[in-house]
């Protein structure tokens, strides 16, 4: 079988700092493809339930009047930046539209810094839990120089400066700021349909206990959400445990990247312009 950790001991060669959208691409593209996505839908669930990032959402209606567009809407410009980088065009334009739809709401600075920090935090702490091996640390730091370079692009202030630091401020925000709201309770119902398309087929008739053994105590009280039975929690952890151990010692090394043939979504089937992502007249 081919070598199943080229990957890691390329990446660890490179600098975090200067690399990280290779190192970065590297993971979400080819180690962890699967696991990135699903952690980077429940970073965005837990940014969608900070109390006035919910009430927002409520407000405009697009996340619960056009879920799929919306949420398709989100996953392209991320994908579009994370394929290319800021400095092409195509990056540079996916960051000028996100700019270019926030910049209508008084979100609050510490809020933006909170859902970059989702962003940062949640999928390498899936991974850390859940994945065929665990980030190194040089892959840590180049998710939060990735999104460090992010943040700056659409003018948050006061990012942490580092990965170590950014994770003891995301936990102290979310520990202070996450709590029950209804507005959050609405949002998650939209959206957790698709969180349980992330699932297998089989598992389609537990897939909403499953898509809540997925979120920890402090997001469920955040949502209204009461625990999933014992027997599916155990069941999940123990399933994604077994995966990652078949993953590691007997799939054979991705041969090609996520996204190679482009970036396929159900809103978009016929391509899109980047321009036309997110809400019309904005």
């Amino acid at each position: 079988m081919k070598d199943r950790y080229a990957n890691l001991r390329r990446i660890r060669t490179q600098d975090p700092e200067r690399d990280y959208l290779e190192i970065y691409q590297t993971m979400v593209r080819r180690e962890f493809p699967w696991d990135s996505k699903l952690g980077l839908n429940l970073a965005f669930n837990r940014s969608f339930s900070l109390p006035r990032v919910a009430a927002l959402h409520v407000a405009t209606g697009e996340l619960l009047r056009h879920t799929r567009k919306r949420v398709d809407d989100t996953g392209l410009l991320m994908y579009e930046m994370l394929l290319h980088g800021f400095d092409h065009p195509r990056g540079r334009e996916s960051v000028r539209r996100i700019n270019q739809i926030h910049h209508r709401y008084d979100i609050a600075d510490e809020d933006y810094r909170y859902v970059l920090g989702c962003l940062v935090v949640v999928p390498i702490r899936w991974l850390g839990r859940y994945g065929w091996r665990a980030p190194c640390c040089h892959e840590r730091a180049a998710a939060y120089h990735y999104y460090r370079q992010l943040g700056r692009r659409m003018g948050i202030d006061d990012i942490p400066g580092s990965y170590d630091e950014f994770a003891a401020w995301f936990d102290a925000y979310d520990a202070a700021q996450l709590r029950f709201s209804p507005q959050a309770a609405r949002i998650e119902q939209a959206t957790r349909a698709l969180l349980r398309g992330r699932l297998p087929r089989p598992l389609a008739p537990v897939g909403d206990a499953l898509v809540t053994a997925m979120y920890d105590d402090r997001l469920r009280a955040a949502t209204g959400l009461t625990a999933a039975p014992v027997a599916v929690r155990v069941g999940l952890h123990v399933g994604l445990r077994l995966r990652a151990g078949l993953l590691r010692w007997a799939a054979r090394p991705r041969r090609q990247p996520l996204f190679a043939d482009g970036i396929r979504t159900p809103t978009y089937p016929d391509g899109y312009r980047i321009s036309d992502l997110g809400p019309a007249g904005q």
